[in-house]
């Protein structure tokens, strides 16, 4: 053995001894396991002598017979006895080494300290003295869900940075994944979206079913914050978009507004289709109010209407609801009372559209499909039925 040239010799039943070019002897266990050729060592000659070698490749054969891989099982022991020493590495310490490692990178003192003064008035009383590989879904839910209703842009970022601790902790084998704090197909099927607890909390809004009434009350008010509230709910806009909006914006032969890009949120021209109701509104306002370029223009000569001018007006009519909260009404219309596509009314609504099916339509603005509907929503808002359903 000891003179043994490089190479692989067998001693049979799956055993080998391997010598490398430099001279290192070590014992092999070769095995098919589901049509694969694997090795498995068994350790060096200078430790392991031939019977105990035979003896264990003896062992790991027995194994076989039960069909689990030895080599499988060595990993997932390895991972196990990696796992029961890192018990005393608790979500605090994690904390810290995650921290100590990344804030070179980071650069900003500030950002730092809003890491650990997030986690630290949050996670910590929760989570700082369990163990790392002790920390379930369950546990984390119990630290975001009584502030993710109050405070939504903060529970988000906690829960990311709680994400990232523990995803640390599942790449330094100290806990095992998946990770309980991940968002996609796990805690957004439990957690409402961020952006929608925002929209609840910030923008009142008219339930759906109350919007043919509350339309049929501004038919008869005739002043001019009327008829742009009217023509703001009507187009499912903002309150910036309707105030700034200038004649040369408008083509009424094609019904279509087009709004540049420097007045959207988005920062992206948007061509809105307007309804026959949106259409006359407009005809009112050149007839009665047009002074200078600006649709619904100010007191003043090259002035928008206030911005407050639909906020005072909806104030006396329905005290607490608010302008922006009309985009609401619209969307919870189209989902719960139409068969319109989600993402037609993200459209409609100037909203980044996330399914994939709507970004394949959406190499045009869908502005003929959008048409429809907002047809379909000048119908609804024109009609004295609380329920309908529209098919798309």
């Amino acid at each position: 053995m000891k003179s043994a040239k490089p190479g692989r010799y067998c001693d049979g039943h799956g055993l080998w001894l391997y010598v490398t070019p430099a001279g290192t002897r070590s014992w092999i266990l070769r095995y098919m396991k589901d049509g694969k050729s694997r090795e498995m060592g068994l350790g060096p000659v200078r430790l392991v002598t031939l019977k105990e070698a035979r003896e264990r490749a003896h062992k790991e054969q027995r194994l076989l017979l039960d069909r689990i891989d030895p080599l499988e099982q060595r990993k997932a022991a390895r991972g196990a006895a990696k796992l029961e020493a890192a018990r005393g590495m608790t979500f605090s310490d994690a904390v810290e080494k995650y921290l100590a490692s990344h804030e070179t990178a980071w650069r900003n003192e500030k950002h730092c300290q809003q890491w650990r003064s997030t986690l630290a008035t949050y996670a910590i009383p929760d989570l700082g003295a369990l163990p790392l590989a002790e920390i379930d879904t369950a546990r984390v839910l119990k630290v975001l869900t009584p502030i993710w209703p109050k405070r939504p842009e903060t529970a988000s970022r906690l829960r990311g940075r709680i994400e990232a601790i523990l995803a640390w902790g599942i790449a330094q084998g100290l806990r095992p994944g998946p990770n309980p704090a991940t968002w996609k197909n796990h805690l957004a099927k439990l957690l409402p979206a961020k952006s929608k607890v925002r929209a609840v909390r910030h923008h009142a809004a008219m339930p759906h079913a109350d919007i043919p009434n509350f339309m049929g009350e501004l038919r008869r008010n005739h002043s001019l914050s009327a008829y742009a509230l009217q023509f703001t709910i009507l187009c499912a806009s903002r309150t910036g978009e309707v105030i700034g909006a200038r004649w040369p914006e408008i083509d009424l032969s094609a019904a279509i507004w087009t709004i540049p890009s420097e007045r959207m949120k988005a920062h992206k021209l948007h061509r809105v289709p307007l309804s026959g109701s949106a259409i006359g509104i407009l005809k009112i306002a050149q007839d009665l109010y047009r002074t200078d370029d600006f649709v619904f223009p100010g007191v003043r000569i090259g002035v928008g209407l206030s911005n407050m001018a639909m906020a005072e007006l909806l104030k006396g009519m329905r005290p607490g609801l608010t302008v922006h909260g009309f985009k609401s009404s619209f969307r919870d219309w189209v989902a719960e009372a139409t068969t319109y596509p989600e993402w037609l009314a993200e459209a409609a609504l100037a909203h980044a559209v996330a399914d994939k099916v709507a970004a394949a339509y959406q190499r045009s603005d869908l502005l003929e499909r959008r048409r429809e509907l907002m047809s379909a929503w000048a119908g609804y808002c024109g009609s004295n039925a609380v329920t309908a359903v529209v098919a798309a």
